[in-house]
């Protein structure tokens, strides 16, 4: 069982990995579109600015290797702007997003802190295997300035910084979270666990 953690030179890639590989599983950093394609699995990673990230997936091939993914089923997980980039657009640029989610991702308010860094607690809204058992209240790592509106439709779980916004979300096999789970302790290890698991089936 083979999980692509793509490599389009934004994300904590070796983190990611390593997280992946304490559960068990058989992470793949890479940037080649061939191989990512043929992985059980993919890892969205996101680290900066959401135009630079979506440009670079683009570019390597790497946007359309995650769209025939879940369009086909295979499970794909996207952490922080690589949650993101699953929407339509985003405040940040006026690069267009992979459209597999609806919606824009929106500036936190300015009467807080920005960017949202450290911990927070997350509000299970919906039920998803990746989180069961997780209790709802538990503490993440977020490093974000934008993030997308809460949706009855895609919203797993909520968190609150200056206004309501989504944590986490999940539609057919993908699931995103604007946390980092590998930065997240025993929780964050979790969603890695059953992610994998997921990917196995």
């Amino acid at each position: 069982m083979r999980v692509a953690v793509l490599d389009y030179g934004m994300g904590n890639l070796r983190s990611v990995a390593r997280a992946i590989e304490r559960v068990g599983g058989s992470p793949e950093i890479s940037s080649d579109a061939d191989q990512v394609s043929r992985a059980d699995a993919l890892v969205v990673p996101g680290v900066g600015n959401f135009g630079a990230c979506v440009r670079n997936l683009e570019r390597r091939g790497l946007a359309e290797c995650v769209r025939r993914a879940a369009e086909g089923g295979r499970p794909v997980l996207a952490i922080c702007v690589g949650m993101q980039l699953l929407f339509e657009s985003s405040d940040e640029d006026r690069a267009p997003g992979l459209g597999l989610l609806p919606g824009t991702v929106r500036r936190l308010p300015a009467e807080v802190k920005v960017p949202h860094m450290g911990w927070n607690t997350v509000r299970w809204t919906g039920r998803h295997p990746l989180v069961e058992g997780i209790p709802s209240g538990t503490r993440f790592y977020f490093v974000h300035s934008y993030a997308p509106d809460v949706s009855a439709a895609l919203t797993v779980g909520v968190t609150e910084h200056g206004r309501p916004f989504s944590a986490a979300v999940a539609h057919g096999s993908v699931f995103g979270t604007q946390f980092h789970p590998e930065k997240s302790g025993d929780a964050g290890l979790v969603i890695y666990e059953r992610f994998v698991r997921e990917a196995a089936a």
